[in-house]
C-alpha cells in the first residue's frame, strides 16, 4: 500500500520543490506527493486539534495558498490555514533513523585526567586509524593543522610516547552527556563475518546475497526541513504512486522480486541474516578464494530485533539472546526459523569492494581497524573524531579504556554515549562481539581552542 499521508490541510508547495531537486527518477515522485498533498487537502476540513504554537515565520507556513486543480478537479481554497509545524505532520517516512526531536546530548569540557588508564593505552594504533580520516577532515579549518601533524607522525614511523603526546598537545577532551544528564551508554560490539558461498546457486548455496535494486528510491529529506537532517524516504514506484519497498518477507518470498540481482550465494540464513546485522562481510567461494561486501543500501523498513522477538515469544530467555545463543536456537528450530527472521522487516543490500584492504569500509569512507573503530551516533558525534571509551570486555567486569575513532554508524545505534566496538575479522572477533553488551562512558578528543557548545560549529565534521 502507498505511504501513509495524513490529509492536510493546505498544500506545501516546498516539499514539491525539494523532491524534484532531489534526482532524476523523483520528479515524478514530486508529482505523485503533490496530487496526494491536493487531493487530500480536497477531502478534509480544517484539523480539529489545537493550533500549533508560532515558531517563526521561516520554518511556517501561514498563508493558504491559490486553489489548486488536480486532473481537472478544482480544491477549494481553504477556509482557515492552520500552521504548519517545523516537522511536517502530514509524512509517515520509512526512515533509516529517528528525528532528533529533542537535543540527544551534549559535549562538556573535560580535563586529561578524567580519561581512565590514558597513560596504559597504546594509542599507535589510533594514531594511525585517525589519520586515515584526514584526507576527509583537512577541508575543515579546525582540523588541518591536526591532520597535517599527524600525518607527518605516520610517515616518520612513531613510537607509542610520541602517538601519546601527539594527543595530548593537539587535543581537548570533552565528556559525552546524554540527553537525560547521565553519562554511561550501552556498548555493543560488531566484526567481519566469513561466509561460504558460490557465484551461482546449487543445492548447497541457495541463499542469495543482493545487490541494491536500481528500482530503490532513496529521497534526502535534509533540505525540506531542518529536523529532517538524518531522514530518507525510501520506496519505489507502482504505477505513479510511491509505495514502501519489499520487505524481509516480500524478498525472501517465492516470488524472489530481485531475482537477477545476486551478488553471490551462501550456504546459511542465519549467517546471512547476521551479514546484514554486522553491514559487511568476506565470502570464500569454492576455489578458495575470497570476495569481500560492503553495505550498500537497505530497504527502508525499521530495524526489528531477532534477539527481542524470541524473547517476547518465549523461545529464548533474555540471558541467552547473544549471536551465538540465536545461532544455537536456529539450529534446534530450523522450521521456526524463516517465521521470526520475517519479523525483522530491514533488509539490507551489499556491493562487492576490494578484497585487499585492510578492512571494511566504514560510513566515514576509510577501512575499519580492528579494536580502534566505533560506530557512533552521528547527530551527537562528528565522524571522524579521536574518542576515549571507557568501559569492560565482554561478558566481564574487566576494565576496556581505550582511545578510539569514530568511523561508523549503524540503524541501531541512537543516543549520544551509544557505541558499537568494531572486533575485525573472524570467528574469534565474532565471539567477542556476539558477547558484547557492556555499560561504558566516552570522550570526545577535539582540536585545541575549537568550542563545540559555540554559536559557529559548523565547521566540525557531520
Amino acid at each position: 500500500m502507498p505511504l501513509a499521508i495524513h490529509p492536510p490541510v493546505c498544500r506545501n508547495t516546498n516539499i514539491t520543490h525539494i523532491l524534484a531537486r532531489a534526482r532524476p527518477q523523483a520528479a515524478r515522485l514530486a508529482a505523485n506527493v503533490t496530487i496526494l498533498l491536493a487531493l487530500s487537502g480536497c477531502a478534509s476540513g480544517p484539523p480539529s486539534q489545537p493550533a500549533a504554537t508560532a515558531m517563526g515565520s521561516a520554518n511556517m507556513a501561514t498563508v493558504c495558498p491559490a486553489p489548486a486543480t488536480v486532473s481537472g478537479m478544482t480544491c477549494p481554497v481553504c477556509p482557515t490555514c492552520p500552521v504548519i509545524p517545523q516537522e511536517p505532520p502530514f509524512i509517515d517516512i520509512t526512515a533509516t533513523s529517528t528525528t532528533p526531536e529533542v537535543p540527544r546530548g551534549r559535549l562538556e569540557k573535560s580535563s586529561w585526567d578524567g580519561l581512565r588508564d590514558w597513560s596504559n593505552d597504546d594509542t599507535g594504533d589510533a594514531l594511525t586509524a585517525f589519520e586515515q580520516g584526514c584526507p576527509i577532515l583537512r577541508d575543515r579549518p579546525e582540523w588541518q593543522h591536526v591532520c597535517v601533524r599527524a600525518s607527518a607522525l605516520v610517515a616518520a614511523k612513531f613510537d607509542r610516547a610520541t602517538a601519546a603526546n601527539f594527543f595530548r598537545e593537539n587535543f581537548q577532551p570533552f565528556r559525552v552527556i546524554n540527553a537525560d544528564e547521565t553519562a554511561s551508554g550501552m556498548v555493543t560490539g560488531y566484526y567481519e563475518p566469513l561466509l561460504k558461498g558460490s557465484r551461482t546457486r546449487t543445492n548447497v548455496f541457495k541463499y542469495p546475497i543482493y545487490a541494491k535494486p536500481p528500482d530503490l528510491i532513496t529521497v534526502d529529506l535534509a533540505d525540506v526541513y531542518a529536523d529532517l537532517k538524518f531522514r530518507r524516504l525510501r520506496g519505489r514506484l507502482v504505477d505513479n504512486k510511491l509505495v514502501p519497498y519489499y520487505d524481509r518477507a516480500e524478498i525472501e518470498s517465492a516470488k524472489a522480486p530481485l531475482k537477477g540481482l545476486e551478488l553471490v550465494w551462501v550456504d546459511n540464513a542465519v549467517e546471512l541474516f547476521f551479514l546484514q546485522i554486522q553491514g559487511s562481510g568476506q565470502v570464500q567461494l569454492p576455489d578458495g578464494s575470497r570476495i569481500r561486501l560492503g553495505y550498500a543500501d537497505q530497504n527502508g523498513h525499521p530495524f526489528r530485533s531477532l534477539g527481542g522477538a524470541l524473547i517476547r515469544r518465549g523461545e529464548i530467555k533474555p540471558e541467552r539472546a547473544s549471536m551465538q545463543g540465536i545461532k544455537a536456537w536456529a539450529e534446534r528450530n530450523p522450521r521456526k526459523l524463516h517465521h521470526f527472521m520475517h519479523t525483522n522487516p530491514s533488509y539490507v543490500f551489499f556491493k562487492e569492494i576490494d578484497a585487499g584492504g585492510t578492512g571494511p569500509i566504514g560510513t566515514l569512507g576509510v577501512p575499519l581497524t580492528a579494536e580502534r573503530s566505533i560506530a557512533v551516533d552521528p547527530r551527537v558525534i562528528p565522524l571522524g573524531v579521536p574518542v576515549f571509551l571507557s568501559t569492560t570486555f565482554p561478558g566481564t567486569n574487566q576494565p576496556l579504556n581505550r582511545l578510539m575513532v569514530a568511523q561508523d554508524t549503524g540503524g541501531a545505534i541512537a543516543g549520544a554515549v551509544r557505541v558499537d566496538f568494531f572486533w575485525g575479522f573472524g570467528d574469534d572477533a565474532g565471539a567477542q562481539a556476539g558477547r558484547m553488551k557492556q555499560r561504558g562512558e566516552k570522550w570526545v578528543l577535539l582540536p585545541n581552542g575549537y568550542d563545540p557548545n559555540g554559536a559557529n560549529n559548523s565547521t566540525v565534521p557531520k
